[in-house]
């Protein structure tokens, strides 16, 4: 059962949290927790459910345990444990093995992969059990500024194209195109490789994500259509051909990569906004790291502000947050693009004669 902290100090202030991704729902339920009155609004008719698998790194595990230890024991439960993957080349040839081993070793826990709609619904559910935090679909964030006016605190969890950030920091720090143009989907049978292919100018990645599935995801920026992706990746090595023509083109999703571009000076402003998630470092998911820094950051802000108590205590907390993970968040986001140019590169001799030297 989730019982709110002991009164102390000042009366609980009140919050919105405007989006419900896996940031503003994990900022809500970290916000509630601290004893906070919160509401969450969502522009959306509908919570997103789409989407294949998200890794979930050990710091993030850890964060969603401080978040509610019946968030992190129910993703847990509907994981994977992601232990073995390498980069090949399209003819299957090994050229390097991701860290997993060495993570799984310092952090005495593994990488998992979940699903993205076990995630939503896991926090969703810890949300909804405290009984008194609206969630309200098809509700945009409308006037910025009127939410200020009307709450101690606002945040803006609502994605790369965040209406809170543009309200708050205008329009220097925008979404800016990576060039590529990604598709992602889910396979009805288990692979025998996880890992990632690296081709010119191409890639094609390989992930469990629950018993008797795989998540794949590719990129292929002269791809428009499904056949079109099928036979850019025809050559290559089992069972990435196979994956492409035994799932339906119906459940694929495609999308064109983008990235917050350039980096924001801060995360907060006056006290009284804070960005979290993609609102604030939207990245190339290339690292596979977006829900892990969401998490990170919604458990840092509500840490922040339950340690400086109600909302004359805002400033000094959102200066501890920004302090925490802005620049954190950063070279993850930077590292990401980084990795993208490295992936997608049509020079790929000195690329891959770099990584089968990597241990």
């Amino acid at each position: 059962m989730n019982t709110p902290p002991a009164a102390r100090g000042p009366a609980p202030g009140t919050a919105v949290v405007v989006g419900a991704g896996v940031a503003g729902l994990a900022t809500a339920l970290g916000l509630r927790r601290a004893g906070w009155r919160v509401t969450v609004l969502e522009r959306r008719t509908r919570l997103e459910r789409y989407g294949t698998a998200f890794g979930i790194h050990p710091a993030a595990q850890a964060a969603l345990d401080r978040l509610g230890a019946q968030v992190g024991d129910v993703l847990r439960r509907r994981s994977v444990p992601y232990r073995r993957a390498e980069i090949r080349t399209p003819d299957g040839s090994r050229l390097a093995r991701l860290p997993l081993e060495r993570i799984e070793k310092k952090a005495g826990r593994p990488e998992l992969l979940v699903s993205r709609p076990y995630v939503i619904d896991a926090l969703v559910q810890a949300l909804r059990s405290w009984g008194d935090v609206p969630l309200r679909l098809g509700e945009p964030a409308g006037d910025i500024a009127a939410l200020r006016a009307a709450h101690d605190l606002v945040v803006g969890a609502d994605g790369i194209n965040s209406a809170v950030r543009t309200a708050t920091f205008g329009t220097r720090s925008r979404p800016r195109r990576a060039g590529t143009v990604a598709w992602i989907g889910t396979a009805g049978f288990e692979s025998p490789v996880h890992g990632e292919t690296w081709g010119r100018g191409r890639f094609f990645g390989l992930t469990p994500v629950e018993p008797g599935r795989t998540n794949w995801y590719a990129t292929a920026p002269e791809a428009t259509t499904a056949d079109e992706l099928r036979a850019l990746f025809a050559g290559w090595h089992d069972p990435v051909p196979r994956i492409l023509e035994e799932t339906d083109p119906a459940g694929w999703i495609r999308y064109e990569i983008r990235h917050l571009h350039p980096a924001l000076p801060s995360f907060v402003r006056e006290g009284r906004v804070a960005l979290v998630g993609d609102a604030a470092h939207a990245m190339t998911p290339n690292l596979g790291q977006g829900a892990c820094t969401a998490l990170l950051d919604a458990e840092a802000l509500t840490r922040a502000v339950a340690r400086n108590g109600g909302p004359e205590g805002l400033t000094a907390a959102l200066r501890d947050y920004d302090a925490e993970r802005r620049r954190a968040a950063q070279r993850v986001a930077f590292a990401s693009r980084t990795l993208h140019r490295l992936m997608t590169t049509r020079h790929t001799r000195t690329r891959d004669t770099l990584l089968r030297c990597l241990p």
